[in-house]
């Protein structure tokens, strides 16, 4: 591996050993398993039951992020909408190795959140800058004087004044709803932000419920959906309040004149989720797929906790499983396994089967539960994905991958984006129409992909 690579950030940091691999392997496996999941809510139920407490949700708010300011759109209609008692907490961002690229991290959630709020009913501002720290510190002095059940009123009249940056409309608030002093508002800060922390979590828009962590209105459907079961829906023939928006074209198609571009990694939870969904859409909808391979964050040398690690995998699993995709026996590919599949991924594109040796090596790693750490493994991957084992052996030492990888890390980042899944729709021009990033976001392609469609035929 050259010293120009290891200098760009794309060394491997992490190669457990075989008892490590097999062991985390076989441990997130378990806890992933839908059944795992089913008891683990009979037993929070359970105990809410045995000492006759109510449904109780928390939330946690970040009142300078964008998502906060989507979730706090939702949390009147929450509390209405099902049998619960809603405590709020205000909470700092994430900090230290949850968050390493903090700075990219707060752009991407005002600029994610504009795009999202139609999508939701919601509304947010085109607001690529960071609000006014003076605004900030009166909107956290007002939201840290309420009560819980005062909370959800006040704060979504407090964000939209601090996005709309109109110091006059927050100072109306104060006087309205009243204020917390500095000091106090710092300590409530902090109270909240230790509770997540107790509660392990690390990140603001955050809703826990029954010993699980909810994101923001992208996963508020599995709140949801876990509050019906359990009958606390006061109106069970309703549609829920936030459900994730379908990927409909409305009877619109490409001609293969715009382009999806999909960065990937074989090693990421999210992109085994929503690949073959992404390469099927793109079919459907008629644009180009480039496929955009990347390396994983943990072998660019970012940190993640153990909390975050945890969190993400078994957040994967929820949207694996409610969306109907197999997920979940996972033998982990980190470092060796997934270097020894990008060294033949050139190969595989100058035979045409790219995209079908990432397909390939993800189905065996995140859902057959294969161990592509060894020939016998790789070469499941290589044959299913309808490529020749002999011939793979010439290429297997070859090294042009990781400046192919390096190549397309950096462009990810000139758009703003840095962890996989991520999307660029290209318009026929070749500018991007739409950067982002997650598994939960191919509504959000779609939707950009529909419109402009629309437009181009009006």
């Amino acid at each position: 591996m050259s010293e120009q690579f290891k200098e760009q950030g794309g060394a491997a940091t992490m190669d457990p050993s075989r008892l490590t691999r097999w062991l985390t392997s076989r441990v997130m496996t378990r806890l992933s398993r839908p059944a795992a999941v089913a008891a683990r809510h009979r037993k929070a139920e359970q105990a809410r039951v045995k000492v006759g407490a109510t449904h109780r949700v928390e939330y946690f708010h970040q009142v300078d992020e964008g998502y906060s300011s989507l979730a706090a759109q939702m949390l009147e209609r929450l509390a209405a909408r099902y049998d619960i008692e809603l405590h709020c907490h205000l909470v700092r961002g994430q900090e230290g190795k949850n968050a390493p690229e903090p700075e990219l991290l707060a752009q991407l959630a005002r600029v994610d959140s504009h795009r999202i709020a139609p999508g939701y009913g919601l509304t947010f501002p085109d607001h690529p800058e960071a609000p006014n720290p003076d605004l900030v510190q009166t909107a956290t002095e007002i939201l840290a004087a309420q009560s819980h059940s005062d909370f959800p009123k006040a704060a979504v009249r407090v964000s939209e004044a601090l996005w709309r940056d109109d110091a006059d409309s927050l100072a109306q608030l104060a006087a309205e709803f009243g204020t917390a002093s500095s000091e106090a508002a710092a300590a409530a800060v902090e109270a909240g932000t230790a509770k997540r922390r107790e509660l392990k979590h690390y990140s603001g828009a955050m809703f826990y419920y029954g010993g699980e962590w909810y994101w923001g209105v992208d996963r508020l459907y599995h709140l949801e959906q876990r509050l019906a079961a359990l009958g606390a829906d006061t109106e069970p023939a309703a549609p829920l309040i936030a459900p994730r928006p379908d990927t409909d074209l409305a009877g619109h198609r490409d001609t293969g004149h715009y382009t999806l571009e999909l960065y990937a990694s074989l090693r990421s939870p999210y992109t085994a989720v929503i690949f073959d969904r992404a390469v099927a859409f793109a079919a459907e909808a008629g644009v180009t797929l480039s496929l955009r391979p990347v390396l994983p964050m943990v072998m660019r040398g970012v940190p993640a906790t153990r909390e975050k690690g945890m969190y993400i995998f078994m957040d994967a699993a929820r949207e694996a499983h409610a969306a109907e995709v197999a997920y979940g026996n996972f033998y982990d590919p980190i470092g060796d396994p997934a270097r020894r599949c990008y060294a033949l991924y050139p190969w595989a594109v100058s035979q045409g089967k790219g995209v079908e040796l990432f397909s390939s090596f993800l189905r065996h790693a995140f859902q057959l539960g294969v161990n592509t750490n060894n020939d016998r493994g790789l070469r499941k991957v290589v044959e299913a994905a309808g490529l020749d084992w002999p011939e793979a052996q010439a290429y297997r030492s070859d090294d042009s991958w990781q400046k192919i990888l390096e190549d397309n890390r950096q462009a990810m980042y000139a758009s703003g984006l840095w962890g996989v899944p991520s999307f660029r729709l290209l318009a026929p021009s070749g500018d991007p129409l739409l950067e982002t990033w997650g598994q939960d976001r191919l509504w959000l392609v779609a939707h950009t992909l529909r419109d402009a469609l629309a437009a181009s035929t009006s």
